[in-house]
């Protein structure tokens, strides 16, 4: 029996491991990059994405139930507080959501991961917003 998403490495095996994460981050940052309605959100990060990229996967990899990449790497990470810097709301928080349903659409995923992953990336995205919108709101 397979557990369900969310339960052990489920997610993370039914993403394709680490090279599918790898896959769905490139396909995440391509959409961004080339998408005129995202283009708030590329000019938050840097002209070269490859750390950008690893970064996200090593993160989603642990996020999803496989090795802490990113711990590993780079160290522990507070997500909402890593981008408190950033002026993100409303808007640029659906942009991101926006390429990454598109990222999403394009893996070989089962139609219930996708719809699981949409869901659980939101919330972080929401704290990401509340975060800075907390932090930006005297300014």
């Amino acid at each position: 029996m397979t557990e369900p998403y969310g339960i052990g490495s489920a997610t993370y095996d039914a993403a394709g491991g680490i090279n599918g994460i790898r896959q769905l981050v490139d396909d995440f940052y391509t959409i961004m990059d080339e998408s005129e309605e995202s283009q708030d959100i590329r000019k938050m990060h840097p002209e070269d994405l490859e750390v950008s990229k690893d970064k996200l996967a090593c993160f989603l990899s642990g996020w999803m139930g496989g090795e802490a990449l990113y711990q590993e790497k780079y160290g522990s990470i507070n997500i909402p507080g890593a981008h408190s810097f950033l002026k993100i709301g409303e808007k640029e928080r659906d942009m991101w959501m926006l390429c990454m349903a598109k990222a999403l659409g394009k893996q070989d995923y089962a139609d219930d991961l996708r719809r699981y992953l949409f869901e659980q990336l939101f919330q972080p995205a929401e704290k990401i917003r509340q975060v800075s919108e907390a932090r930006h709101a005297n300014q």
